[in-house]
């Protein structure tokens, strides 16, 4: 994956600077090319030139930065895999151009297709700082997530706290643990004041930013039924009545969406990391019980009590442990009950009314189109390893559901 970025760092800079490298099964390297190495041909016309010439068929893997469009709108690396028979293909970014899941393209309809990890991610958008600043992966285009970052925010408040650390450390220690363990060895202090450090700077940071949340920005604004997708993807299940089950909800934020769901249902516990949204909460539906606590611990509650467990756009949050979290929702959940989470997978482009599918990169101002979908393959595989059975994925506008069953 180095390989491949140093590689695109030799086209101009006034241009693409894509990289790709083909690789052997004894982990040598068969050839690589980069956007402009030939005047006027693309990455994958050099590429091609080379491998005709070396008679290549096949590859172990291929490493690719960009996986970009061509003129006609097709997908290079599309092209590329079809000349030559590659068993693992790794991707770094979507081009910029993509607003639009578009059907052959090969990063979400074919197999064993592996992303470059975050920071590699972001190496590749400084070489292209460019061409993404001016494209619509952009979230200048959404005010709210342009001005109210996690990291900036956890950053600020364990420097006013005493521990100074810069946005890119907290980046680069995106867990609880990480950052705590950090602290530790940083400042020479102990596990639990680095833990309580931690958990608080996280509280303030999700309270600030989704405590008054304002959903003029959100991008369930372009999808008036939102709540529809979700009671479809409930009543997938062998459930009752909302109104007659016993749910826990993990992750409330400004309470919005708890509202729109669960107003008619008398047996709900609701449970967030910050005060605000419980505060919201509360005034809006007076019957329920709500509890401060991380989805990661939810030790306050009792195992074997609730038929569903909702958390929505919770499992994607900076600093979250899917892990943790799938098996305390398996603990709190009673056997042959129903857990329900969903990855936003979108972000409204407030200026032109639409949703630009995808998550942003951490420590980036710039939406991936393919990390909803990363996102969400790496839930189902937690909740496998929690114990839950019948995991089933359900793709709308604006976020995938998941849901499972408490074996």
């Amino acid at each position: 994956m180095n390989y491949a970025i140093s590689v695109a760092q030799r086209a101009s800079q006034s241009g693409w600077r894509v990289g790709v490298a083909l690789v052997s099964e004894h982990d040598e390297l068969i050839c690589s090319a980069f956007e402009g190495e030939v005047r006027g041909a693309s990455w994958y016309r050099t590429l091609r030139s080379k491998i005709q010439k070396l008679g290549t068929r096949s590859a172990h893997s291929a490493y690719l930065t960009i996986n970009t469009l061509s003129a006609d709108c097709s997908f290079d690396l599309g092209e590329l895999l079809k000349d030559v028979c590659i068993d693992r293909v790794y991707v770094g970014l979507p081009d910029p151009a993509l607003t639009s899941y578009l059907d052959d393209d090969p990063v979400t309809k074919r197999g064993l297709i592996h992303r470059f990890p975050d920071d590699l991610q972001r190496e590749i958008l400084a070489q292209n700082q460019g061409v993404y600043a001016a494209s619509e992966q952009n979230i200048e285009c959404n005010p709210h997530y342009s001005t109210h970052r996690i990291s900036e925010t956890v950053s600020s408040r364990l420097t006013s706290k005493g521990f100074a650390l810069s946005r890119s450390d907290v980046n680069a220690n995106r867990g609880r643990a990480a950052l705590a363990s950090l602290l530790c060895r940083r400042y020479g202090i102990e596990h639990k004041e680095a833990d309580r450090a931690v958990d608080d700077a996280l509280s303030e940071a999700f309270d600030a930013k989704y405590g008054t949340y304002d959903y003029a920005f959100d991008a369930r604004a372009a999808n008036a039924k939102w709540t529809d997708d979700f009671v479809s993807v409930y009543k997938t299940s062998p459930t009752r009545a909302l109104s007659t089950v016993n749910i826990i909800n993990v992750g409330v934020g400004a309470g919005y969406e708890a509202a729109a769901l669960f107003a008619d249902c008398p047996q709900i516990t609701f449970v967030d990391i910050a005060e605000r949204g419980l505060a919201n909460i509360r005034g809006r539906i007076p019957s329920s019980r709500t509890i401060t606590s991380s989805a990661e611990d939810l030790s306050a509650l009792p195992e074997n009590s609730y038929d569903l467990y909702v958390s929505l756009r919770t499992y994607n949050s900076s600093f979250f442990d899917t892990s943790a979290a799938a098996s305390e929702a398996h603990r709190v959940l009673k056997p042959g009950a129903v857990v329900i989470v969903s990855v936003a997978n979108g972000f409204l482009y407030t200026q032109r009314g639409c949703v630009v599918p995808g998550l942003i990169i951490p420590g980036t101002d710039f939406v991936d189109i393919y990390r909803g979908m990363d996102t969400a393959s790496l839930i189902d595989l937690e909740l496998d390893r929690a114990g839950f059975k019948d995991i089933r994925m359900f793709p709308t506008s604006t976020e995938i559901y998941l849901s499972a069953v408490a074996a």
